[in-house]
């Protein structure tokens, strides 16, 4: 069995402990999947940049809807947060969308 092999079959076991969950973390993944559907990032499972910009569209879509939805139940950093995730992820959208990335 080679190094690897056994340090693998050694770790399967003992998976590292995933971060806490909190409301930006959440968001956060949201808007690493919008910049990765928008071909910003690459897949990190394919190691490609793939665009799908209806999904990243869509995603975007469900940021805003949380924005909302949670509208007076955030703190303000995390309404700062969002706003500005908003932000970003809506201008880099339309740079992609005119093909300037």
């Amino acid at each position: 069995m080679s190094e690897e092999a056994k340090q693998g079959a050694e770790t399967q076991g003992k998976a590292a402990p995933l971060p806490e969950i909190d409301f930006s973390f959440f968001i956060l993944s949201l808007s690493s999947s919008a910049m990765m559907q928008m071909g910003i990032i690459p897949n990190p499972v394919t190691k490609t940049r793939e665009k799908n910009l209806d999904l990243a569209k869509q995603t975007i879509d469900i940021i805003a809807m949380l924005e909302k939805k949670a509208q007076g139940n955030l703190s303000p950093e995390e309404a700062q947060f969002i706003e500005s995730i908003l932000y970003d992820l809506r201008m880099q959208y339309v740079e992609v969308i005119k093909g300037k990335k």
